[in-house]
């Protein structure tokens, strides 16, 4: 079976991969961890930013490696988490299904916009600040430099994916070289060069209650918990990223074991890194230089030149911003799949659920490139569109948790090739628990992200724009949930169905699942 592409007649994906490519997709996670410092540390402080990260990055790990469970359950499924999220509640409450499945999609397909900004952002920074201040307005949005890059990108990402599967995973293995280069030397030259010095590493509260009180909260032992809360949660739409490969499972050649390695050696990289960036990035250049940089990202210019000099660091930005672009096309792969999924399972519109000709859905990378084209040029803010996403993708995971809870419960005699023990089960209740409180406190304290502020008038008014766009945050997540809820009463439709809020199948294991059981299963402790 190695070596050789073989397709799955059920689902028409194509297994060509092995564990380390999906490792290397997973490399776009260091580009989301950078995109969250500067809020993070210049909120919490750096010491508090990196605990917080380490924590939401060991749930995210943990949350992925539970995955890899339902992954060898379901091995001719596509769609990830929120497949297992549909799987697991489809009996008790049919929408959970699409309600995942397009939460986890906009979080993961927002990122093309998000971040082809952002490589438009650094680029210029760098190389022509100057072009930072050109804005047109165009119909009812605003025509910047940045966004232009950033819809280059994008139709770049699309054109790479909707090509077939290798040249999607190639184009990730070349951007992912030259983003290991820049992470490398933001997360290990500071720490050579004794520069963690510069950092107090002191437990107090100081920085947090001040922002406390900055966003019109009284400072306090509570408050501060609160903020943390809040900032554990919006993180995970950037620390929970091991769950990517994951997606990928029928794709594989050894469902099984390649989905395990691939999250697992995943989730490591995701700890480590988030670990030691929010300390080595404020180590090199102090709080002032992430503090005075409006952008949130060009400050990664000024640490990469004071990490590896000014010529270096100039390659190693070029570098970076190819690194971001993997991101982009982890986040092409990962949504499209995840759509495909929805249309082939006949839980939204059926069209979506088509492959081309080169057994890649795209179709739904199609609808991917539109959506953030759109989010591109006609969001208030790159920050903003995060907030949004981070809604749906934290329920999502909330929602796949508590479905393999269920599939233990209500299929234990179903083939599980990967039978996780006892441990993995209590773990499954602590990561959806954690994330029902962060998503409460962080939907209701959504202000002590800054996200939310029209950073030119904070000094007057730092919470002026908070409630208009809190509300436009709210109104982007409950669209999606009604289109969610609209496409799978259509998708029921074509599929012969009448709508029910249960959906109770008869359906057998695959044939797949029992060859990966071989002689004997092997326990995932």
């Amino acid at each position: 079976m190695p070596g050789a592409e073989v397709s799955l007649d059920q689902i028409g994906l194509v297994k060509t991969m092995q564990w380390y490519d999906g490792f290397v997709i997973g490399l776009a996670g260091p580009g989301f961890i950078l995109a969250g410092i500067a809020g993070s540390t210049l909120t919490l402080g750096p010491v508090w930013a990196a605990t917080i990260w380490f924590l939401s990055a060991l749930i995210g790990g943990l949350s992925a490696y539970i995955y890899a469970e339902p992954a060898a359950m379901f091995p001719d499924k596509s769609g990830g988490l929120s497949m297992f999220a549909k799987e697991g509640w489809r009996q008790h409450f049919s929408l959970a299904g699409p309600i995942a499945t397009f939460g986890y999609w906009f979080a993961w397909s927002s990122v093309l916009a998000i971040y082809g900004g952002i490589i438009g952002t650094l680029l210029l920074s760098r190389f022509n600040p100057d072009a930072l201040l050109w804005s047109t307005p165009l119909l009812f949005m605003d025509v910047t430099y940045p966004r232009l890059i950033g819809a280059a990108c994008i139709l770049a990402c699309f054109l790479f994916n909707y090509f077939g599967m290798r040249p999607a995973v190639w184009f990730s293995y070349a951007t992912g070289v030259m983003m290991v280069l820049p992470v490398a030397a933001l997360a290990f030259i500071p720490i050579i060069k004794g520069q963690l010095s510069n950092i107090d590493f002191v437990w107090n509260t100081a920085t947090i209650d001040a922002n406390v009180e900055f966003y019109g909260g009284t400072p306090g032992m509570g408050q501060a918990i609160i903020l943390g809360i809040v900032w554990f949660w919006v993180i995970a739409w950037s620390s929970y990223f091991p769950e990517a490969p994951a997606t990928f499972s029928p794709e594989y050649h050894d469902t099984k074991n390649d989905t395990k390695k691939a999250v697992a050696s995943t989730a490591v990289m995701g700890g480590l890194l988030s670990l030691l960036l929010p300390l080595t990035v404020v180590a090199a250049i102090g709080m002032d230089a992430i503090a005075a940089d409006p952008t949130y990202i060009a400050f990664l210019t000024t640490a990469l030149d004071v990490t590896v000099g000014t010529f270096l660091g100039a390659v190693f930005t070029v570098f970076l911003c190819a690194g971001l672009l993997l991101s982009m096309n982890t986040a092409t792969m990962d949504g499209s799949r995840a759509l495909y999924s929805m249309g082939k399972e006949g839980l939204t519109i059926r069209w979506l659920g088509k492959l081309n000709k080169q057994n890649v859905p795209g179709r739904a990378m199609a609808f991917d490139m539109l959506l953030n084209l759109v989010l591109l040029f006609m969001m208030p803010s790159l920050l903003f569109t995060l907030l949004a996403g981070n809604i749906g993708y934290v329920l999502a995971h909330i929602l796949a948790l508590t479905g393999f809870l269920l599939l233990r419960r209500d299929r234990p005699n179903w083939p599980r090739p990967l039978k996780l023990g006892g441990f993995w089960i209590a773990a499954a209740w602590v990561c959806a628990v954690v994330n029902v409180i962060g998503t409460i406190f962080g939907v209701i304290y959504m202000k002590y992200t800054g996200y939310l502020v029209d950073w030119t008038k904070a000094e007057s008014d730092p919470t002026g724009y908070v409630t208009g766009y809190f509300w436009l945050a709210i109104g982007i997540f409950v669209g999606t949930m009604v289109l969610a809820v609209v496409g799978f009463v259509v998708g029921q439709y074509q599929a012969g169905k009448k709508f029910s809020f249960k959906d109770p199948s008869d359906e057998q294991p695959s044939a797949h699942a029992y060859e990966l059981m071989g002689p004997s299963a092997p326990s995932g402790d």
